[in-house]
Order: structure tokens, then sequence, then C-alpha cells
């Protein structure tokens, strides 16, 4: 129930946003609105404001503003001077854009709000690495925290930017490598108590190494990141399992295993799956700590299925909670940073997009209407800070589609005044009907190549 409330509640916002910056922009132009909708088919409700009638229909997905238009329907000689057609072509162009716009200044302000209400965001305290992944051989260690991000360019490295949480990581990292950089990170060593720094350095990653065909949501894993950094002890224990039957509880801290000193929880992960021969569980040799005793505990795991792979597992949960830290910015700057993200992810989504159509972006990265549901409910159980800034990212992915040069799409219009522009005369109406219909077939492919990719994740998720 909480999905489908919160993708209709998503769905909604922005259609209303969007089509009210359409409203809006018309009655600026003094162009008369005959209705306002919200979705399409049978009107479930209907209210008349002054001259235009406010309605909302039973498909949610999408809206229109009617317009008075000639070439829709007969429009009297003394409302000719309002009618949509009529107008100079700047202001056509203007109502036409305003669309979108609305749904980027939106997006805007909802960045601003999650800034300045602050969010709790994992902490950029690193796990131990994945053996023989890039940030390995890179020399990250277990208990690095990422302090900063340089982009690295013919030798040259930008300025460092500062990595306040893990999804900024994810962030600065993603568009590296969608620009085929190289990144430079600074990373403070922090020991498990204290947490205090015991030493800086700098390391170089080579993001661009990683085609932009494989640079997705998994990004971070890719590189070799197993994780946050957790202490390694044992958390909650599943009854009647190996570690259950072998003794262990909450808060045993794991010392080695099979003489292995495990840095972190992710380590230890690691060291249990590799403790496997042949696909065949083997006996694994504890020394745990346990308020100030050490114990030695010897188990069995047992074997399952993973993602179509026969692992060992002990049945228990391994690492504490990882440390979180709010991120929240001032006035000022929660706005600009709030500007940024907005042009950021706006300009990442056209490289995205435009690498998709030549080839060089995986078609898997496009999501439909149950991915969106999917987040949706997901970010809403998070909280409701979690869910603005799921909208404002959906926000701006509304806007940028609606700037495509397809002809069904706002963008296309705004192609057909350019035309206009350039040439002096209008786009005929033969032409119009023929483009018209190429663009309503390449919108029904991405439709179809989306919803195949939100099934093909929901059903790869089970």
């Amino acid at each position: 129930m909480m999905t489908i409330l919160a993708f209709l509640v998503t769905i909604g916002v922005l259609v209303v946003i969007h089509e009210y910056g359409h409203y809006r922009a018309a009655v600026a132009c003094d162009v008369k609105v005959l209705r306002f909708s919200v979705g399409f088919g049978k009107v479930l409700w209907r209210t008349q404001r002054g001259e235009t009638e406010f309605v909302v229909s039973a498909l949610p997905f999408g809206g229109y503003v009617k317009m008075l238009d000639e070439r829709e329907a007969p429009v009297s000689h003394e409302l000719l001077a309002r009618a949509f057609n009529r107008k100079p072509l700047a202001q056509r162009a203007f109502i036409v854009a305003a669309g979108p716009m609305a749904n980027l200044l939106l997006a805007v302000l909802l960045y601003a709000a999650v800034n300045w209400a602050g969010v709790q965001e994992l902490r950029p305290w690193m796990g131990q690495p994945r053996a023989e992944s890039m940030a390995s051989r890179a020399g990250l260690q277990a208990g690095d925290e990422i302090l900063s991000v340089a982009q690295v360019a013919g030798g040259d490295s930008d300025g460092m930017l500062p990595v306040r949480s893990m999804s900024d990581l994810a962030w600065q990292f993603t568009q590296a490598a969608l620009s085929g950089q190289d990144v430079r990170i600074q990373v403070a060593s922090r020991t498990d108590a204290s947490q205090t720094v015991q030493r800086t350095r700098e390391l170089l990653l080579p993001l661009s190494q990683i085609p932009a065909s494989e640079v997705d949501g998994r990004l971070l894993d890719r590189v070799g990141f197993a994780g946050p950094y957790a202490q390694a002890v044992i958390d909650d224990v599943v009854p009647e399992g190996p570690a259950a039957k072998a003794g262990l509880i909450h808060g045993d801290r794991v010392l080695s295993v099979n003489g292995t000193v495990p840095q972190d929880a992710a380590h230890l992960r690691q060291l249990i799956r590799a403790s496997a021969k042949q696909g065949s569980a083997q006996v694994l040799a504890l020394v745990v700590e346990r308020q100030g005793q050490r114990l030695e505990v010897k188990l069995i795991p047992v074997m399952k299925d993973v993602q179509g792979q026969q692992v060992p597992r002990i049945e228990a949960a391994l690492g504490n909670p990882p440390a979180m830290v709010t991120v929240r910015y001032g006035l000022v700057e929660g706005f600009t940073r709030a500007l940024r993200k907005t042009w950021d992810v706006s300009a990442m989504s056209v490289a995205m997009l435009g690498k998709m159509v030549i080839g060089e972006a995986s078609l898997k990265n496009l999501s439909g209407p149950l991915t969106i549901a999917d987040y949706a409910g997901r970010s809403a159980e998070m909280g409701w800070i979690h869910y603005i800034g799921f909208l404002a990212l959906v926000s701006v992915s509304l806007g940028v589609l609606n700037l495509l040069p397809l002809p069904v799409l706002d963008g296309g219009h705004l192609m057909y005044y350019l035309f206009e522009g350039v040439t002096g005369r209008p786009v005929s109406e033969l032409w119009l009907e023929r483009l018209q219909r190429g663009g309503l077939a390449i919108m029904l492919v991405m439709m179809s190549l989306a919803i195949y990719n939100d099934l093909a994740r929901i059903l790869g998720a089970h």
C-alpha cells in the first residue's frame, strides 16, 4: 500500500507541476486555457475556475493543458487574438518550455529543502575492499575514510571536492567514470576505538578503465568497495544455524578465521565465503573475544544459494551498525548546492542518454514506472527527507525527458519552432503527421524497453 500511495503522489505532484508550468505561461501570454487535466481518459472530478475547467481523469500517467487553437477547432473572431497558434513564435516557445522548466525548478527547491533539513547518510568510512579489485590494488584498506575526490585529466587533477557521505562518493565516482576520468582520493586511516586520524594519504583509482556501459548503480561494487566499515563482530544469530550450534552469541568479536585476522565485517564475510573448496563447506576455526575472554570455536557453514552461486554461510548477521553522518547545509550554500545538483543530474542524464544511443552505455539504465513505484515506496519508508530527495531526482528526469527533441514531447515542439524561426515558415501538416508517428514509435520502443528492464530487475531480485 505504501508503494502504491507513494507512486501516485509522485506522479500526481510531478504532473501537476509540469502542467501548471504550461498553464501559468499560457495565462501570462494571454492565451485562453480551456482545460487543465491531471490524467487522461474518463473524467472523475471537475470544477470551473474562471474560463478554465480543471479536471482529474481516470488514467494518472500524465496530463495536459488544452488551449484555444484554430488547428483543433474553429475560433470566433473576437477570440482569435487569444488563440495559441496566433501568438508570436517566442511566446509559443515559452509556453511549451515552461512545463519542463517547472519540473527543473521544483527539483531545485526540493534539493534545497533536503540540504536545509539535513539527512542521515552512510559515512564514507570504508570496509576491506575485495581482493584483487581496483580499490584493493590502489591501496585502500579497512578503516580508511574517504575525505575528498578530484578528477584527473591528462595527468592534472582538478581541485579536491569534499566527500560528505557514501552517496556523495557514488555520485562523484559516477560523474568521473562517465567522463572517462580517473580520480584521486584523499583518505584518512582511523582506529576502531577512538576514530582518531592516524595518517592521511592520496590514492589513484583508474575509473577511466571502466566502460561507460558498466556505469550504473553498482559502480562502487565494481570498483571493489565491499560496503561501509563495521567491526568484525557477531550480531544476530539465526536459531539452529551453524553459528548458534557452535555457541556464538551477539557481541562476540571475531579475532581470527583459520588463523587469518579479519580487518572488518566485510573481510570476515570474504574469509567465510573463501573457505569453501570445490563447492563444499569446510570446518572454520574461529577465535572470538567475549567479555575480555578469548574462546576457540569450530563450526561447519551451510551452503546457500546466493544469486545462483552456492556459498558458505554461518547463519549470523555480521558487523555492528555502520557509522552514519548528518549532511546539512546553510541557507545560501544549501540553495547553491541544489542548483548545482540539478544541473549536474540534468547533464549526466543527457550524457547517459547520448551514450545509450551510440551504444557506449547499457540500455539497462532505462527505468520505467515499476522501478519508479518501487523506489518511491522504499524512499517513503525511509522517511520524508529521503522521499523528497527521490521526488527531486524524478522531477529532473521528467524535465530532461520532455526536453528531448522527439516530436511527441515538448522538446520536439521546440524543434518545430526552431525550424520556423530559421526558415520563416512552420513545419507542414504532412511532415507534422509523419514526425508525430515516428516520435510515437520511438517513445513506445523506449517505454517497452523500460518496462522490460523493470521486470528483469524485479524478477532478478527474487
